[in-house]
């Protein structure tokens, strides 16, 4: 059996193999990252939400609140099982697609979770190569236990509508592209989640948020790139965005106080999803089926969940 094995170094931890899949980059030269940077360009209008849609959803405080909401659980449940970014960050995309296609007015919270849900589980299963199951999403943070089978039709509705287009661009994909330059990659990450949080940001396109976290985070983390490859980008971008850009980098000014903020909400009670005791119950109280307007997809409203005394 050994005479079968290649003369590797094998990565016997979970841990090791994790960071070492995380930390690889198929973009190793500059002209590659270049031309990887074009074609995500090129791409990310067609994955934005439409036109208007920050105007409608500030239109709409309901919507605006649900989005604040499921934006939240997603980070939430990206630390608590461990998720990749991009499973965060595409799921975040397919929400705002969704809601700015459909428009959502007259939707209850609890089908706003059933769509966060769904976003999260089909994310879940474009990037991960270990999916939580559908209950084991449910743990925490959500007021509402869902049927496996009625978040699958959610599902579905979710990928109709999308046209079944899941490769979405954000402004992590460009970070993940030189991720491998980057120092202080944490620093980035918490500013990309925090600005994620806040629906003002929905304005500008993703390679603009991008290189404007970069830039933001350069100023206090010099040099935050071990060369010039990234900040050479800015020239890429096309010019009808440059005025976009300066916009986006001075909103991003209170960078620090955005950081800040977003630490202590993640230290905060709401993103302690530990449980009190080792076995968390969930029990269902009540048991009511009822229609999304679109659909008749049923669910289990008010399944209270509860941890059990020590």
């Amino acid at each position: 059996m050994e005479s079968l094995l290649c003369d590797e170094i094998w990565l016997e931890k979970e841990e090791e193999l994790k960071n070492a899949v995380e930390n690889s980059c198929f973009f190793k030269s500059k002209e590659d990252c270049e031309e990887a940077f074009e074609i995500l360009l090129n791409k990310e209008i067609s994955y934005m939400p439409k036109i208007g849609y920050l105007k409608f959803i500030k239109e709409n405080c309901s919507i605006e609140n649900a989005r604040f909401k499921a934006i939240h659980w997603l980070i939430k449940s990206q630390r608590r099982w461990n998720l990749s970014f991009g499973t965060v960050f595409g799921a975040a995309s397919y929400l705002d697609q969704f809601i700015s296609l459909n428009k959502c007015q007259g939707w209850k919270y609890w089908m706003f979770e059933l769509l966060s849900i769904a976003c999260l589980s089909v994310a879940s299963k474009f990037h991960e190569t270990s999916p939580p199951q559908l209950l084991e999403l449910q743990m925490e943070g959500v007021e509402h236990l869902f049927e496996s089978t009625m978040i699958q039709r959610m599902e579905l509705t979710l990928l109709e509508t999308l046209g079944w287009r899941l490769n979405s661009t954000t402004p992590y994909s460009y970070i993940e592209l030189f991720q491998w330059r980057i120092n202080s990659l944490k620093s980035v990450n918490d500013l990309l989640l925090r600005i994620l949080l806040d629906a003002k940001f929905l304005e500008f396109r993703p390679c603009v948020i991008a290189q404007s976290v970069v830039t933001c985070i350069s100023e206090d983390l010099s040099p935050l790139i071990d060369d010039s490859c990234f900040n050479n980008f800015t020239r890429l971008i096309p010019q009808d965005q440059k005025d976009g850009l300066s916009k986006c980098q001075r909103m991003m000014m209170n960078k620090q106080l955005l950081i800040e903020e977003f630490q202590e909400l993640i230290t905060s009670e709401v993103f302690n999803y530990g449980p009190s005791s080792p076995v968390t119950v969930l029990t269902m109280e009540q048991h009511d089926l009822c229609d999304i307007p679109q659909g008749d997809i049923n669910y289990i409203s008010n399944a209270n969940k509860r941890k059990r005394e020590r």
